[in-house]
């Protein structure tokens, strides 16, 4: 599940555990697909000039995937119908991040909901991106793998299936590998001081991908000047 803070401009979307460590891992099942959609629906219908979103979690994981436990407790014939569930599932809320009036950063570790905000930070010293399905055996939903291509330009980087904080950061993939999450914090803060205007900068956003955009169904956007 997740909850939401305000503190002045920025909304803090937090990943939330019971304690446990399945619970810790964050998986994407309906639930919590579900809570995420509500909160973000929220985020936008509050938003102002200024506003900026950080996402984060508690415990060790940002998100730790698809909730794969849930599907393959329903046995095998209906393990892949669940898994489709929660693909379909999740791609509305790709969609909600990547249309968001303000600016967003990804506190991670984690990378599928990462791929859907503007800036993404990381801890130095325990961080990983790691792609799991190469190991579990998983093809990419197809707007996981639009947005891939259009969030990480590096065809090396796209190579690697598990990196580290400073390897992201020279790869261009993330904006800084530190060692407590109050850089996102500033980072937030400095983005809020530009009180950019939040529907001109989301039509900016989504008019930079035009592919990831089409597979998640988003109309097309022409920025329009707004003096």
């Amino acid at each position: 599940m997740c909850t939401l803070e305000k503190r002045g401009n920025i909304f803090f979307l937090t990943l939330t555990g019971a304690g446990d460590k399945d619970d810790d891992e964050h998986r994407l099942g309906l639930p919590v697909i579900s809570s995420l959609l509500s909160s973000l629906a929220d985020v936008a219908s509050q938003s102002t000039r200024g506003s900026v979103l950080i996402t984060t979690a508690r415990g060790k994981f940002f998100s730790n995937g698809f909730d794969l436990a849930w599907a393959q407790s329903a046995g095998p014939s209906s393990a892949r119908h669940r898994l489709g569930q929660m693909v379909v599932a999740s791609k509305p809320v790709v969609a909600a991040f990547l249309s968001l009036p303000m600016p967003t950063i990804a506190a991670l570790p984690g990378l599928l909901l990462a791929l859907g905000h503007d800036y993404v930070t990381m801890r130095g010293d325990r961080g990983v991106l790691y792609m799991s399905e190469v190991d579990l055996g998983l093809p990419l939903p197809d707007y996981f793998a639009a947005a891939f291509r259009a969030k990480i330009g590096s065809n090396s980087a796209r190579k690697n299936v598990l990196l580290r904080g400073e390897e992201a950061v020279r790869m261009g993939i993330v904006e800084s590998a530190h060692e407590s999450a109050e850089v996102a914090v500033q980072m937030a803060e400095k983005l809020g001081e530009r009180k950019w205007k939040g529907d001109v900068y989301a039509e900016i956003r989504m008019s930079l991908y035009p592919e990831l955009c089409a597979v998640l169904g988003l109309a097309k956007v022409v920025p329009t000047a707004k003096l």
